[in-house]
C-alpha cells in the first residue's frame, strides 16, 4: 500500500493539470437591459449572471490578474467592480456622466464619460443622432483600483468612444465621435500631444486599434464606410472601404489579420494586413458592435445587440458555428484568461 499512494497521488495530479490544460475559460457578456452573462467556453453555453447592481451597463473590462470584472453602467453613472472568484458585487465608484467604454491597463481602470451625449441607444430601425448635441469634451475618468476611486481625468474631444494605448504605455490614443478627431494624449498627466482630424477621410471615428507590433494603428469610421491606417508617430498612411457603419476593430493575436464589425451592413469583415486586402464577409446579425477571440484563439464570440444573441464563429473557416441567445441586448465582450478583441487587448 505504501508503494502505491505515490502512484495515486501523481495520476490524480497528472489529471487535475490535463482538466485544467482542457479549460478554455469563460466570457464576460454585458447587457443593456441586464446585468452581465457568463458563457463557459469550454460547452459554448449560457453558464449564469452576475448582479451588478446597477442599470444600463455598456463597458466591460477585467484586470490582469482575473480578479475583478469591471462594468461601466450609464443611467448610475458609476462602475460596478465585481469580484471575479466568487461572482459577488463589491462596490460602485462614480465616474460621471454617461460612462460607456472601459479600457483596463497597469492596474487602472479608463473610461469615457460623454457630458454632451444622451447615451440613449437607436431604436430599432435607427441609427444614433447626435448633430443636436453641444460639442462638451468627454473626460476618461482613470480609477486606481488599488484605491477603489477615481484619481483624475484627461480631457478629450466631444464623445469619446474608442481607448487605446501605445505599445510603449506611454500614451493613450482615443476616437472622438462628435468633432472627428482622434487625439493622443501623455498617459500620465493627460497633456493633449496631437489631435488626428477625420474629416477628409470620413466622420464619427469609433474604434481604435494599435498593431501587435506598434508600428501602426487602425481606427474605424463609422460615417466615413471605412477604417484609416495611422503610423507609429500617427501620420496618416491609408483609408481602406468597409460595409456600412464599422464600429468595432482587432486584430488576431499576431497581427496577420484584422476584423472589423459593420453594424448596417451585418457583416464581420476579415482582412490581410500584409495588403489591407478582404479576406471575407462573415454575414453577422443586427448591431452587432463588440467581439474577442477565445483565449485559445480558436472562435470569435461576436455581441448583436438587436439580434438578441452572441454569435460563434470559427476563426480559421470564419464561419459562423453557433448563435447565444441573449435577451437583453448585448453590448461588449471580454474573456478570461484574456484575449484580443475589440475591447480587450494582451500587452
Amino acid at each position: 500500500m505504501q508503494g502505491i499512494k505515490p502512484v495515486i497521488v501523481m495520476s490524480l495530479i497528472i489529471s487535475s493539470l490535463l482538466a485544467n490544460a482542457e479549460d478554455r475559460g469563460k466570457a464576460y457578456v454585458s447587457n443593456q437591459e441586464g446585468g452581465v452573462s457568463i458563457i463557459n467556453l469550454n460547452t459554448m453555453e449560457l453558464e449564469g449572471s452576475i448582479d451588478i447592481k446597477a442599470k444600463n451597463p455598456r463597458g466591460i473590462g477585467i484586470t490582469e490578474d482575473g480578479r475583478y470584472l469591471i462594468t461601466a453602467n450609464k443611467d448610475d453613472e458609476n462602475l460596478s467592480l465585481i469580484d471575479l472568484t466568487t461572482n459577488q458585487f463589491v462596490k460602485h465608484i462614480s465616474v460621471g456622466k454617461n460612462p460607456e467604454f472601459i479600457r483596463v491597463f497597469k492596474g487602472k481602470v479608463f473610461v469615457s464619460t460623454e457630458p454632451s451625449s444622451s447615451g440613449k441607444p437607436p431604436g430599432d430601425g435607427q441609427e444614433e443622432d447626435d448633430k443636436d448635441e453641444a460639442k462638451i469634451p468627454a473626460r476618461i475618468a482613470v480609477v486606481d483600483l488599488a484605491k477603489g476611486k477615481k484619481i483624475r481625468e484627461i480631457i478629450s474631444g466631444p464623445e469619446t468612444e474608442g481607448i487605446e494605448f501605445s505599445k510603449s504605455g506611454k500614451e493613450i490614443i482615443v476616437t472622438n465621435e462628435a468633432d472627428n478627431t482622434i487625439t493622443v494624449h501623455n498617459l500620465s498627466n493627460g497633456k493633449l500631444l496631437k489631435t488626428i482630424s477625420t474629416e477628409k477621410y470620413g466622420g464619427r471615428p469609433r474604434g481604435i486599434k494599435v498593431a501587435p507590433n506598434g508600428k501602426y494603428y487602425v481606427s474605424t469610421l463609422e460615417f466615413g464606410n471605412s477604417f484609416i491606417v495611422l503610423d507609429s508617430k500617427f501620420q496618416y498612411l491609408k483609408t481602406v472601404a468597409t460595409g456600412e457603419s464599422p464600429y468595432g476593430v482587432s486584430f488576431d493575436r499576431e497581427g496577420k489579420r484584422l476584423f472589423i464589425a459593420t453594424s448596417k451592413s451585418k457583416t464581420l469583415e476579415v482582412y490581410d494586413t500584409a495588403n489591407f486586402e478582404k479576406i471575407k464577409d462573415i454575414p453577422v446579425g443586427r448591431r452587432c458592435w463588440h467581439f474577442s477571440f477565445s483565449p485559445d484563439d480558436k472562435d470569435i464570440l461576436l455581441a448583436c445587440g438587436k439580434s438578441d444573441e452572441v454569435l460563434v464563429i470559427d476563426s480559421e473557416k470564419l464561419e459562423v458555428t453557433k448563435r447565444i441567445p441573449q435577451k437583453e441586448i448585448p453590448w461588449g465582450i471580454v474573456t478570461y484568461p484574456k484575449a484580443v478583441g475589440s475591447i480587450d487587448n494582451i500587452k
